[in-house]
């Protein structure tokens, strides 16, 4: 029994081996029955691969580009300028006393005459009086030796009396026509101290702060009750260095040119909000020295101001044409590449090919910079795409296109 049950085990683990070894042979007859078509399919791939079109060469980066044009170029140099008026009156009380009354609106435009304050004028008054009072006593006192004189004179050419009373009489006539002279002296003194009691204003212009209230003690010692200035027209100072005045004087053959060109030199005003103001200024003197600690010399100009626009105190940039280049060079900023204090633009050759250029640049002028040397007329440089290109790039090159400029760029102008 048991040898049957394991010759019947046996003849199963045969026939599972022979259906194993079945399997294993189909899938094998199946991978090469693919073969030809995987192989023709990776045939088919290279041949399409094979034949697909070149890639094209890169066309020229676009660059824009500007000509070199020698023109005249006007330049402008601009200073911090202080407003002030003048004259600027500093209001004082010429008398001692209490301050009774105030007779202006502060800030307020005032003119020569106007009444600011008052100091109370009862002392003066009385002083006045005494001195009207001594005046009268003293002319009747002369008038006495008045007639002194004309009576002892016929006395004492009849010997009625003798020589020396005529002469006393001639001496107290005289000394009182010089009390007289005297007394009118205080009299004046004393109606002008009570002139001074009304504080007017010595001067047209805009009234300032008051400094002193009412009640308060006053005298030619004390400081200013209030200030007066004159600020139509307004002067603007400023200081330019001395290197500058040199230049400037450099241009001219002789002081008669250079004070021609002064007095048609026009002077902008650029407030402190930016606005140009729009009336323009003339150039008013200029200092006798140069500031021996800071190496400047002070100028003045000089500005109408109808509408009180200006103020004293106010600062402001002033600016104005110093000279003008003739046959100069400017490139806009965006041309100039700054590398380490030096300078270099990008030329661009008859076969449009790029090289590089060390130039020395000037003063900047608006958005633009003015060239010194490096650069010959007609030569191209390019304009925008400078950060794109290197030595030998081949560029195909554009016309600049600048936009227009702002109302601040129009003039040209450098800072000192």
């Amino acid at each position: 029994m048991l040898a049957s049950k394991s010759v019947l085990r046996f003849h199963e683990l045969i026939q599972m081996r022979k259906n194993v070894i079945v399997f294993q042979l189909a899938q094998l007859l199946l991978k090469r029955s693919q073969l030809p078509t995987i192989l023709s399919a990776v045939a088919m791939g290279l041949l399409v691969f094979g034949c697909k079109e070149k890639p094209r060469p890169t066309p020229p980066l676009k660059v824009q580009v500007v000509t070199v044009t020698p023109q005249d170029v006007p330049i402008y140099q601009q200073w911090i300028g202080t407003l002030d008026g003048y004259p600027n009156a500093q209001i004082r009380a010429q008398v001692s006393g209490y301050l009774i009354k105030q007779d202006y609106l502060e800030g307020s435009e005032i003119k020569k005459g106007d009444l600011l304050f008052e100091v109370d004028p009862r002392p003066f008054q009385a002083a006045l009086d005494q001195a009207l009072g001594k005046l009268a006593q003293d002319e009747a006192q002369h008038g006495k030796t008045e007639l002194d004189v004309k009576r002892y004179a016929p006395l004492a050419s009849e010997q009625a009396i003798s020589q020396e009373e005529l002469d006393d009489a001639i001496q107290a006539n005289l000394m009182a026509a010089a009390a007289i002279q005297s007394d009118k002296a205080a009299v004046e003194s004393a109606t002008l101290n009570l002139e001074f009691c009304k504080i007017t204003s010595p001067i047209d212009g805009i009234a300032g702060t008051a400094q002193a209230q009412i009640g308060d003690l006053v005298g030619p010692g004390g400081a200013a009750l209030t200030t007066v200035s004159t600020i139509d027209p307004m002067r603007v100072y400023f200081s330019i260095s001395e290197q500058s005045y040199l230049a400037f004087c450099h241009q001219f053959t002789n002081a008669a040119e250079r004070a021609a060109y002064r007095e048609d030199m026009e002077l902008q005003l650029i407030l402190s909000d930016g606005s140009t103001y729009p009336v323009p200024g003339k150039w008013f003197f200029t200092s006798r020295q140069v500031d021996v600690n800071t190496g400047t010399l002070q100028i003045a100009g000089l500005f109408p101001n109808p509408d009180y626009i200006l103020r004293p105190g106010q600062y402001a940039l002033v600016r104005a044409k110093t000279e003008t280049r003739h046959g100069a060079i400017l490139l806009p900023q965006r041309a100039v590449l700054e590398l380490q204090g030096s300078y270099q633009v990008a030329t661009v050759d008859s076969q449009n090919k790029v090289h590089l250029k060390s130039v020395q640049v000037g003063e900047q002028v608006g958005n633009d910079w003015l060239i010194e040397k490096g650069l010959e007329p007609d030569e191209r440089v390019v304009a925008e795409g400078t950060q794109r290109v290197k030595e030998g790039t081949v560029v195909d090159p554009q016309p600049y296109n600048k936009k227009a400029p702002k109302m601040s760029d129009v003039a040209p102008m450098t800072k000192e």
